[in-house]
């Protein structure tokens, strides 16, 4: 009876461990000082091209099309999870429960591109979140087919009518980052020298008004998340209210992309756990376009154009990425212990 019971036991524990290490994979475990993620080649290419990555380590569960974490000798290690929701969160709790890390002290850094609204920021510009609000767990009905009264066709779940504020049911509808991190964040890379094209500088000046029309620089304003890639004017409007309206009015988005709820919430799954600590976790999107139409142009012609943004965001969230990370890594006596004041 013993024997059965410490062979059960011992088939409990084994189930419950994220994945069977070998006994030397266990001696290898990794303790990165920052964790990047990135979502797809382009956002990853400038950390492979400028940093000394010396190992790759094997990840399984993540994407197919980047199975391996890089890491150099100093503590930086570099994951891509692929684009979209499913991607980000199935490839960050894969590197989470793989037990080839210990992330206990480990700090985040999610580094990616992004729409921006041309209020708050142009292309090429760098933006740290403190708020992240997934502007896709609503309710929508067609615009053709709403009430007359309704200024949108976006309702929160549970509401009768848009602007209705609800109890948020989900748990990830909205999260507040580290605000002394932010603030370090924000403070380490406000002079960072961003990079710009001539292609970028002539398309701005379609927008009437700075920051659109202006050169690319560093601030802190919020993101959306949403997989559905929407574009234009009015519904910047309605994703605007929205994010006012889960945040007590404190959110001010300025960027919008896909996965960083998704990323965020297997992050603080990996915290309930006491695998990490999600006040060391951070967002930086930098501009790749605008997410509404300029002067003359129509929503369409907004979101198929070629605003020649896209270089100068790969290049700027590697650069003002790279200030704070490059910090982290080189101040760990200080950082290790949390935000240095």
């Amino acid at each position: 009876m013993l024997r059965k019971f410490r062979a059960g036991l011992l088939g409990l524990i084994a189930a419950s461990l994220p994945l069977a290490l070998s006994a030397q994979e266990a001696s290898q475990r990794l303790s990165p000082k920052v964790v990047v993620i990135t979502m797809f080649a382009g956002e990853a290419k400038p950390w492979l091209d400028n940093e000394p990555f010396t190992r790759k380590v094997a990840v399984p569960g993540l994407s197919k099309t980047f199975p391996d974490v890089s890491c150099t000798d100093a503590g930086l290690c570099l994951m891509t999870t692929s684009m979209g929701y499913a991607n980000a969160a199935s490839s960050v709790s894969a590197m989470i429960y793989s037990g080839r890390f210990d992330l206990s002290q480990t700090y985040f850094l999610i580094a990616g591109i992004a729409g921006v609204d041309p209020a708050d920021g142009t292309l090429g510009s760098a933006h740290w979140a403190r708020f992240a609000v997934d502007g896709g767990l609503q309710n929508a009905i067609d615009a053709r087919e709403m009430p007359g009264d309704w200024s949108t066709g976006y309702v929160a779940i549970g509401a009768s009518r848009p602007g209705e504020k609800v109890e948020l049911k989900y748990g990830s509808e909205v999260y507040r980052l580290n605000e002394d991190l932010l603030q370090k964040a924000y403070n380490l890379t406000k002079d960072v020298d961003l990079a710009d094209g001539d292609a970028a500088k002539a398309y701005r000046a379609r927008y009437a008004a700075a920051p659109a029309n202006a050169a690319p620089r560093v601030s802190i304003c919020d993101t959306i998340s949403m997989d559905t890639w929407w574009h234009g004017s009015k519904l910047g409007a309605t994703m605007e209210a929205w994010a006012k309206l889960i945040t007590n009015g404190e959110a001010n988005y300025c960027t919008t992309q896909q996965e960083d709820n998704a990323t965020l919430t297997a992050l603080r799954r990996g915290a309930d756990a006491n695998l990490l600590n999600f006040d060391r976790v951070a967002i930086l999107r930098t501009a790749s376009n605008f997410d509404r139409e300029g002067s003359g142009q129509t929503p369409v012609e907004s979101l198929t154009a070629k605003s020649g943004g896209y270089i100068p965001s790969v290049t700027n969230a590697y650069r003002v990425g790279a200030r704070f990370v490059h910090t982290v890594v080189a101040d760990w006596q200080n950082w290790s212990a949390g935000v240095p004041k």
